[in-house]
C-alpha cells in the first residue's frame, strides 16, 4: 500500500486492497487500486462487486470512475430491457439503479418501466413497508413520471405500494409537465442535462409519445400530435417501422405507425402513416380521419390525406406515400417536412355517425 506495489491482480483481492487504503485514507493507493480495476475486463459479477462497495468508498474521488464504468456497462449489457427480462429481474438494487437511470434504455414506454419496477419490488421485497420504503428512497426517482400515459398515471394513484403521502406528488408533477408547452418541456429537460436522475428527459422509447385532445361533444372526436426526429425518420430507411404510443377514442385503442417502404407504382423508397386499432376480434369500429403535417415556408398544419375506414379487429388504414415525394426528397437537407430536425404530424379522428 506504501510502496507503490502489488502482486495481486484478481479483481477481488484488489478490492480487498482497496478497503484497507481507504480505512487508511491513502488515496494515491485507492486511485491505483480503481485505475487497476477498471482495466480489467468488465463482467457483470464484476461490476455488481464494484457498486455493492460501502457508498463512502463509491463516493471518493479515487473510486468514482471505477463507479460510472460498471453503472456504465450494466445500462449498455441491459440496454434493451426486454431481452434480458429474466436476467434483470434478477439484478440487486444497484444494478436495477445503473440499468434504469440511463437515457438510453430501449423500452416499449414509460409505463412499462413503472410496471417492470414494480414486479421487480414485489419480488425482492414482498413486505409492503419495505417496498414503500425502497420506493420512496430509490426506486421511485428512476421512474420519468411526466412520459407515462394518463391511464397508467391513474394507477400510480390507487397503488399501494407507493406510499399515499408521494403518489399525488408525482402525479401532479407529470400533470404540471403535460400540460406544459413544448418549449417549456424542452427548458426542463435540458435543466436536469446533469443531474443523477432525470424526471423530464425522453428515453430511447419504442413507442413514441403522442399528445392528444379529446371531445365528446358535439360528435366522439380525437386530434393527436406525434413528432419524429430526423435521425428517428433517417433509421427507418430501406424498410423501419416505428410505433407510436396508444391513445383512445370511443372506448378502443388506437396507435400510428410511421414506415419507410417501396412505393408499388413509382418502384422508390417513400414515407407511410398507418392508423392501426389495438383490440382484435369482432370488433367493428367506423371512423373518419384526416392525416397532416407541418410544411414550410408558413409551418402550418397541411392536410395530406383524408378518409373514412370501418375498422375490424387489429386492422390498420392509412396512405403508403404521404407527401407523394420519394425518400430522398423527403430526407433532403431542404426538406419541406422537418422544421428544426422534428417531422410534425396530426391526425384528427372522428367517431362516425
Amino acid at each position: 500500500m506504501y510502496s507503490n506495489t502489488l502482486s495481486t491482480t484478481t479483481p477481488t483481492a484488489l478490492l480487498d486492497v482497496l478497503m484497507v487504503a481507504d480505512k487508511f485514507e491513502v488515496a494515491s493507493c485507492m486511485r491505483y487500486c480503481s485505475r487497476l480495476l477498471r482495466n480489467l475486463p468488465m463482467t457483470c459479477e464484476s461490476a455488481l462487486l464494484y457498486l455493492d462497495l460501502p457508498s463512502t468508498v463509491l463516493m471518493a474521488d479515487a473510486v468514482q470512475p471505477l463507479a460510472d464504468a460498471a453503472k456504465q456497462f450494466l445500462a449498455a449489457k441491459y440496454k434493451d430491457v426486454t431481452k434480458f427480462q429474466d436476467e434483470v429481474l434478477n439484478l440487486p438494487l444497484a444494478g436495477i439503479e445503473a440499468v434504469f437511470s440511463s437515457d438510453d434504455l430501449q423500452v416499449a414506454s414509460e409505463d412499462a418501466v413503472y410496471d417492470f419496477l414494480l414486479k421487480w419490488a414485489r419480488t425482492h421485497y414482498p413486505k409492503l413497508e419495505e417496498r414503500r420504503r425502497v420506493f420512496a428512497t430509490r426506486l421511485g426517482r428512476l421512474i420519468r413520471f411526466p412520459h407515462m400515459t394518463c391511464r397508467k398515471l391513474k394507477k400510480v394513484l390507487t397503488c399501494n405500494d407507493f406510499d399515499a403521502e408521494i403518489a399525488p406528488k408525482v402525479v401532479l408533477e407529470a400533470l404540471f409537465f403535460k400540460a406544459e408547452t413544448p418549449h417549456k418541456q424542452r427548458a426542463l429537460a435540458s435543466e436536469e442535462a446533469n443531474a443523477p436522475y432525470r424526471h423530464f428527459l425522453e428515453r430511447a422509447y419504442k413507442y413514441r409519445p403522442v399528445k392528444v385532445v379529446e371531445f365528446e361533444k358535439p360528435r366522439q372526436q380525437c386530434v393527436v400530435y406525434l413528432d419524429l426526429k430526423r435521425e428517428e425518420c433517417a433509421h427507418l430507411f430501406p424498410g423501419g417501422k416505428v410505433y407510436s404510443q396508444a391513445f383512445h377514442l370511443g372506448g378502443q385503442g388506437f396507435f400510428f405507425s410511421a414506415h419507410c417502404h417501396m412505393d408499388q407504382q413509382s418502384s422508390f423508397h417513400c414515407f407511410g402513416l398507418f392508423l392501426g386499432m389495438q383490440e382484435k376480434g369482432p370488433v367493428t369500429f367506423a371512423v373518419d380521419y384526416e392525416f397532416a403535417a407541418r410544411s414550410k415556408p408558413t409551418e402550418d398544419y397541411i392536410s395530406k390525406y383524408k378518409g373514412n375506414y370501418t375498422f375490424t379487429g387489429g386492422k390498420a388504414v392509412g396512405y403508403r406515400n404521404l407527401f407523394g415525394i420519394p425518400w430522398t426528397t423527403f430526407m433532403a437537407d431542404d426538406s419541406n417536412y422537418f422544421i428544426n430536425g422534428v417531422l410534425h404530424l396530426r391526425a384528427e379522428l372522428t367517431v362516425r355517425q
